[in-house]
């Protein structure tokens, strides 16, 4: 009996985490680019230019956005390009593709981000978690 309140526990807490990095990085991209600097608003412009449809569609670019972010084992970066794959449509099965890529190309040290992405796809597909909005990286 106490481990399902354990289990419970530790699900909403993951859960909460989750809507406190979604809130959190919804509040400081606002924050960030509510400054004058043209550079950083340059960069964040191309960053979502740079995801849009072109001889790449966005399906594509975001599976290579969730590899490379394994590859630099990039957490925040890795739970935003899941959601974003999910919401271009990518299914499990693709997903599980590209972490072996991201796997193969970064070795062993990215299996705890693997993990950790594997946990955000499954709350994801669960509904626990939500695909953060707009497209202004990690």
């Amino acid at each position: 009996m106490s481990n399902d309140r354990t289990d419970d526990n530790a699900a909403q807490s993951e859960s909460d985490r989750v809507a406190e990095f979604t809130a959190f990085r919804k509040r400081m991209n606002e924050r960030i680019l509510a400054e004058p600097n043209q550079v950083v608003r340059r960069f964040f412009a191309l960053d979502t230019q740079t995801y849009q449809a072109g001889a790449l569609d966005v399906k594509t670019k975001e599976l290579l956005g969730l590899v490379a972010s394994m590859v630099l084992r990039c957490d925040d970066c890795i739970s935003y390009h899941v959601a974003q794959c999910k919401e271009a449509g990518v299914n499990r099965e693709e997903m599980f593709e590209a972490f072996s890529v991201g796997l193969v190309v970064g070795g062993s040290i990215v299996i705890p981000h693997m993990r950790r992405a594997v946990d955000f796809l499954d709350k994801l597909e669960q509904g626990e978690a939500a695909a953060p909005a707009g497209h202004d990286h990690g």
